[in-house]
């Protein structure tokens, strides 16, 4: 369980001054990582049109399509407002973003959308489970995380499903969407062209592989069989994707730094999911036979 903390409200009680105005879409969300996931880190740009504007600890990409700026992510709810002082650090207008792209419906990757996409006017992009939890602000009901609780703010402003396969269009750039359900059901991957003069490369912002849950959650339950089939499509998917570049949705999973340009990081992604769940599955059986 985490706990919302407004900060505002406290430094100002302490002071003796007024309490300020709070706003709702960017309480903190706290739990034993969050300062770990929001270690600050410079904006920093990948290759051509590419740029992080997150954290240590927590993804964000920033795209110049040349038409228009496309987020990838929103970190927690309390990040919001370093993300956009981050984009306008790189020289861009954070009212220049039209679309930000959601990996998952949970709150440390989709907690800043609400305030993003309020403070830019951007419609937000998801897979249809994602836009569902996206909209809720909760965990869906299938989730390995949903006794975890809590909530996180939700999007009331405009969104977009797109399909597994399906190219977001913007200007001359085209962003690809990838389903990799398996940490959640409605997760998705995004790859996109990033050139500087005649060499290009393929980026790839890669959705949570990991296989996590709640403490009394089982995959190997009846109710976590179709998550194990889940995963499999996505280390297939990770394997088969033109990938030079890999952004993984926390940066120590993608094993070298904020991103990881080696040949072979997305497939090396995939296998790391692989071994974790195969010894979680392990362990679950092992347990059973007890």
């Amino acid at each position: 369980m985490f706990e919302a903390i407004s900060l505002l409200a406290w430094l100002a009680a302490t002071s003796g001054a007024p309490v300020p105005a709070v706003d709702p879409l960017t309480q903190p969300i706290t739990t034993s990582r969050s300062a770990e996931w929001l270690a600050p880190a410079p904006p920093e740009k990948i290759y051509g049109n590419s740029y992080l504007v997150g954290f240590g600890g927590m993804s964000v990409a920033l795209i110049d399509t040349g038409d228009g700026l496309v987020l990838v992510d929103g970190a927690l709810p309390q990040a919001a407002p370093a993300i956009l002082t981050n984009v306008r650090k790189l020289g861009f207008d954070p009212k220049d973003i039209k679309f930000i792209l959601s990996t998952e419906p949970h709150f440390d990757h989709a907690g800043g959308l609400a305030a993003l996409a309020r403070d830019t006017g951007a419609t937000v992009v998801a897979s249809a489970g994602g836009i569902e939890g996206l909209k809720s602000g909760r965990h869906a009901a299938d989730d390995p995380q949903l006794a975890y609780g809590g909530s996180w703010p939700a999007v009331t402003t405009a969104t977009r499903v797109m399909a597994d396969g399906e190219m977001l269009k913007l200007g001359k750039l085209g962003i690809t969407a990838h389903a990799t359900p398996g940490h959640t059901m409605g997760s998705m991957s995004w790859s996109w062209p990033a050139c500087e003069g005649n060499q290009c490369k393929t980026i790839v912002f890669a959705s949570s592989l990991n296989p996590v849950s709640a403490d009394d959650y089982r995959f190997t339950s009846v109710a976590g069989t179709p998550f194990i089939a889940a995963f499999g499509q996505s280390y297939r998917t990770m394997d088969a994707l033109a990938c030079d570049v890999l952004i993984s949705a926390h940066p120590d999973n993608a094993g070298e730094g904020r991103y990881n340009s080696k040949p072979g990081a997305c497939r090396a992604y995939a296998d790391r999911s692989r071994q974790a769940l195969a010894k979680r599955l392990a362990a679950e059986k092992a347990g059973a036979a007890k």
